[in-house]
Formats: C-alpha cells, sequence, structure tokens
C-alpha cells in the first residue's frame, strides 16, 4: 500500500518517520508488528494461591517474571508467605506438644 505525505505529497516508504522531501513527521496509522497487550494486574488470587499452593506460586513465578512481573511477585510473594507460615506453624506445634509432656510419656 503506497503511503504518501499529507504535508506535499511525496510518497513515502512503509514504516518511514520523516518525509524526505519535506523532512516532516508523517502520521503513523498503523503498524505491523504490534504484539497484543499482556493484561497484569499482579490480582490476589494468584497470591492466595501460591498460598494455599506454594509450589504452584513458585513456578507461575518463574514463568512470568519477564512478561507478567505483577502477576509473578503476587504469585511468588504468597508462595513464600505460604511456606514461612507453614514452618512458624510446625515449630508452634512441636513447641506445643513438647510443653504438654502427654504425647511424650510411653507405657
Amino acid at each position: 500500500m503506497a503511503l504518501f505525505c499529507p504535508h506535499c505529497g511525496t510518497q513515502a516508504n512503509d514504516g518511514q518517520v520523516v518525509c524526505l522531501n519535506c523532512g516532516r513527521a508523517l502520521p503513523q496509522f498503523h503498524q505491523r508488528s504490534q504484539a497484543p497487550q499482556v493484561q497484569d494486574n499482579g490480582g490476589a488470587g494468584y497470591g492466595i494461591l501460591g498460598f494455599f499452593i506454594p509450589l504452584i506460586g513458585l513456578i507461575l513465578y518463574l514463568i512470568w517474571k519477564d512478561e507478567k512481573p505483577n502477576s509473578a511477585k503476587a504469585a511468588g510473594t504468597g508462595a513464600l508467605i505460604g511456606v514461612i507460615a507453614s514452618i512458624v506453624f510446625s515449630i508452634l506445634l512441636v513447641i506445643l506438644l513438647a510443653a504438654s509432656g502427654d504425647y511424650w510419656v510411653y507405657p
């Protein structure tokens, strides 16, 4: 498709930014290789998923860290908080069982 400068009428090549005849900027009506926009809202759902299933949160973080950084951060943060919460809960459970004493007595 032939493009023409709207200022002087000279034919311009596709993708040309400036008219070679008059030196003025050419309007860009379309872009041929425009990539589709990736929606990256960093929703809390990925954080909750990562909290309850940390392995999936880690996998999502590793997959999305370049193309969807906000969603990757939400999933990774949820996974990290889920792992830390599991460790703290396990430590508290061991302390509670050790303090009760009944579970450590053998007949």
